[in-house]
């Protein structure tokens, strides 16, 4: 007869000084709340790297309860949770944390498809899985279980649970009690994850314990900006006021201020300092650049600005999935100093050493920039406030109205909205009409354009989050009232690892239209139906040959002859990329 560890296990929880502070208070909170209320969900908010996993662990016991089921959004996120159950697991929670002091630890199951049957889940005292998972269909038997068979249902990284796949569980078990966890209690489209909030641990809390990284942003104030859009032909030049405002309500503006090339090397050229600064303090070398970017072909503009700079950086992107996991290996193993990627390295991401973000995307509201800047949250050090080596600095440029929607923290205590209040500050911005945040996507019909052609005297505003030193503030402030500033002196490239980068970078644009054209016309990149001369190449190697023979025509080259390319042969073929991939697109599918 299956005995329920959760309910006869007696754990070292109250007074355990291995727990940190907000699984401590997370679990009483918790315990006090079903103890007095009958109110079915209710919900933690915790920031990243405050130990939301150990409270994931310690919950049943609060509840006493006979089954648990622990849903995650993922599969890394599973697996990961997975561990902290698994008593073959030297590392597991309960050990760490000396939880549980005997041998007597609940019996886990992970739902992994054909692999687990039922009799695996009758055997546990909590079920690990991912939604996918629950609702696929060689799943289905789950859904046959009785409402009581579960008591309580704890959902990781919670904002995602008011999608429609997770109703069908949340009245399926209609007896269990429910615990939603998260660091960001909104989703990308502004809906609130389910329950009330009873607890949430501040982040100014989490920095001064050192469970996160002390942050600071760094804006990017140029004192004028030359632009010209092409539906008029007339060249502006505008202020740092103006430019704060045209971030604020032009979309097309913003898009340039993050991927124009004068504005985005001035990004870059602050983030690299900022690294080669923080790792001379540290002396550290580990620490990295993570940048968010617009789309694959901005992932590959990015990336060439740093490689011409001389920094290790590649990029990851869902349509590169075949080699992202070996960019990730060299993440891990330090042979990279820049990331690059849209929205790819979210939740479940842990590498302590990215400590800079480099702000080139747009964030249309809290919960998608929270969550990237997460990913520069987690300490080296842990538990160490004052250690060099945790400290995250974000860049991004005073034009791309990095600004969110404050009404995602109103279930905030006030020290955290002033937080991040600190970190962004926003003044008489309207957020009431949606389509002031509107990304309009390049090549849409009608669509201005904007064309950046310079800026003078960027200067480095520096924005620290807790305003905790005084003297400090008031030396900057007697520094400013003199006239002085930190003017942001370009990053100097030569001409052969500028031409070297951009050689990588052609190369990666015809792989980027090459596989559009396929995703247009619905077409198997490894199929061969394109192959009509019978060759045996697959229809992704005949386009993307198609595209490298024009391109080589264009500049008087032959094939293997890519290494002469000059940089003005290299810009030429760049500015008629388009307008060769419209002649390959006639010539294959309009022939």
């Amino acid at each position: 007869m299956k005995i329920d560890k959760f309910a006869v296990v007696v754990p070292n929880i109250v007074g355990n000084s291995d727990l940190r502070i907000p699984q401590s208070e997370g679990y009483e909170h918790i315990q006090n709340h079903y103890s007095s209320s009958g109110e079915r969900e209710i919900g933690i908010v915790l920031p990243v790297g405050c130990g939301k996993s150990g409270l994931i662990a310690i919950t049943p016991f609060a509840l006493k309860s006979k089954r648990v089921l622990v849903i995650a959004p993922g599969i890394r996120i599973k697996e990961q949770l997975a561990e902290d159950f698994n008593p073959a697991n030297p590392d597991m929670f309960y050990l760490k944390c000396n939880v549980i002091t005997s041998n007597e630890f609940p019996e886990p199951a992970i739902i992994e498809g054909k692999k687990t049957n039922q009799s695996d889940l009758d055997e546990a005292d909590v079920v690990v899985t991912n939604i996918q998972q629950i609702q696929g269909t060689e799943n289905k038997w789950l859904m046959q279980l009785p409402a009581n068979y579960f008591d309580l249902i704890i959902v990781d990284e919670a904002h995602h649970n008011v999608a429609d796949s997770w109703n069908s569980v949340r009245e399926h078990f209609s007896d269990a009690k429910i615990v939603n966890l998260s660091a960001t209690p909104t989703r990308a489209d502004g809906q609130v994850m389910e329950g009330k909030i009873i607890y949430s641990f501040p982040i100014f809390k989490a920095i001064e314990k050192g469970y996160v990284k002390k942050l600071k942003a760094k804006v990017l104030n140029p004192s004028t900006l030359k632009y010209v859009r092409d539906d008029n032909g007339i060249e502006v030049e505008v202020s740092i006021d103006e430019i704060i405002r045209l971030g604020r309500e032009d979309a097309p503006f913003r898009r340039s201020i993050v991927s124009s090339e004068e504005t985005l090397n001035t990004i870059v050229d602050c983030s690299i300092r900022e690294l080669h600064d923080l790792r001379k303090r540290t002396n550290e070398s580990r620490h990295k650049i993570i940048v968010a970017a617009l789309n694959h072909k901005h992932c590959i503009q990015i990336t060439a600005a740093y490689q011409a700079r001389g920094l290790r950086a590649e990029y990851i992107h869902s349509k590169e999935s075949p080699t992202n996991q070996s960019t990730l290996d060299k993440l891990e193993r330090h042979e990279l100093d820049v990331i690059v990627q849209v929205r790819m390295l979210g939740e479940g991401f842990d590498h302590p050493f990215l400590s800079v973000a480099d702000v080139c995307s747009i964030f249309s509201n809290l919960s998608p920039f929270a969550q990237f800047v997460g990913r520069i949250m987690r300490v080296i050090d842990q538990n160490q406030p004052d250690s060099p080596n945790n400290q995250g600095i974000v860049v991004y440029h005073a034009g791309a109205n990095i600004a969110q929607r404050w009404s995602d923290f109103q279930q905030f205590s006030e020290a955290d909205k002033e937080f991040f209040d600190q970190l962004l500050p926003v003044e008489e911005l309207n957020f009431t009409d949606a389509s002031e945040l509107e990304i309009i996507p390049r090549g849409t019909p009608n669509q201005r354009q904007v064309v950046i052609r310079e800026q003078d005297s960027v200067t480095v505003q520096e924005i620290p989050l807790l305003k905790d030193d005084v003297e400090a503030q008031k030396a900057i402030a007697l520094l400013e009232s003199k006239g002085f500033d930190v003017t942001l002196v370009p990053i100097l490239v030569t001409k052969q690892k500028q031409r070297l980068a951009s050689k990588k970078e052609i190369d990666e644009l015809i792989k980027n239209k090459t596989g559009s054209l396929l995703s247009k016309h619905g077409i198997n990149g490894q199929g061969k139906n394109l192959d009509k001369k019978h060759l045996g190449k697959t229809n992704f190697v005949l386009i993307k040959s198609a595209i490298d023979k024009k391109c080589n025509e264009l500049v008087g080259k032959k094939t293997g002859e890519r290494h002469e390319f000059s940089q003005v042969e290299i810009d030429k073929i760049t500015d008629n990329l388009d307008n060769i991939s419209h002649q390959i697109e006639a010539e294959l599918f309009n022939g």
